[in-house]
């Protein structure tokens, strides 16, 4: 059976949304693997909606906007493309392809432009072959790490530094005190890392007690990374000791402050 992919979009509505509008209009044919989904701004899309959606199966998401510079809304779609970097680091760090999502410039006028993205991308999502998270038995370690990485895309510093990249690197802070775009690219990346890691230890003593020892294993990372994060997650009230064993400590995911 040929593999027919599930595509989502997200489209603005005063540009790509009209662009689309305009392929169906003039007959112009495209795939009907995308079901769109309409924004008045592609500034408006959610990571955590896109991770949700990647994390239900679908084999690929596909966001549209106005050119740069042409925003209805002057800057939104400059917010979209900042949201799509951040979510194409939290990717990376799953084992879901970042081939999935893609972010396109289309205008109200250009209706071949729309048709001949979807074409392109649903080949692309064609070469990638079927989510791993379709159908009835996703796979588990991936769909961990799609999960996690939406956690994170939750996090207030994150979602801080996103809101605030253009004013951080154009007008500084109060003190007029700028940072650069590989000061501020190396803070997210940090944040990322970060924020990943300890949504995936939460996840992990979520379905069952585990040792730092442990952690360390199925997070091939070294005993002290995962320690320092445990004692973090303890602080905030995120993770508690179960009972030990031996010497170890089991540590377990504790549902206030989450």
């Amino acid at each position: 059976m040929t593999f027919e992919p599930r595509i989502v979009g997200f489209l603005c509505n005063w540009c790509s949304y009209a662009g689309a509008d305009l392929a169906g209009v003039s007959r112009i044919s495209y795939p009907t693997n995308i079901r769109i989904i309409r924004l008045m701004c592609s500034g408006r899309v959610e990571p955590v909606i896109v991770l949700e959606t990647l994390a239900q199966g679908a084999d690929g998401v596909l966001v549209m906007g106005c050119h740069i510079g042409d925003c209805h809304y002057i800057s939104g779609n400059l917010y979209a493309e900042r949201k799509i970097n951040v979510l194409k680091k939290l990717l990376a760090r799953t084992s879901l392809e970042v081939g999935r999502l893609r972010l396109e410039w289309v205008s109200a006028s250009e209706g071949g432009r729309f048709a001949e993205l979807v074409k392109d991308f649903v080949e692309q999502i064609k070469a990638l072959g079927p989510s791993p998270l379709a159908g009835d038995k996703p796979d588990k370690n991936i769909l961990a790490g799609v999960l996690a990485a939406k956690a994170a895309a939750e996090d207030f510093r994150l979602r801080l530094l996103v809101g605030r990249e253009k004013t951080m690197i154009d007008d500084g802070n109060v003190y007029g005190e700028k940072v650069s775009e590989e000061e501020l690219d190396k803070i997210l990346n940090e944040v990322i890392d970060t924020e990943f890691v300890r949504n995936r230890i939460y996840l992990l003593v979520k379905e069952k007690p585990l040792s730092v020892k442990e952690l360390s294993e199925r997070l091939d990372l070294d005993s002290k990374t995962v320690l320092r994060h445990v004692v973090v997650m303890r602080r905030r009230g995120l993770i508690t000791v179960d009972r030990v064993e031996g010497t170890s400590p089991l540590y377990t995911a504790l549902e206030v402050g989450r």
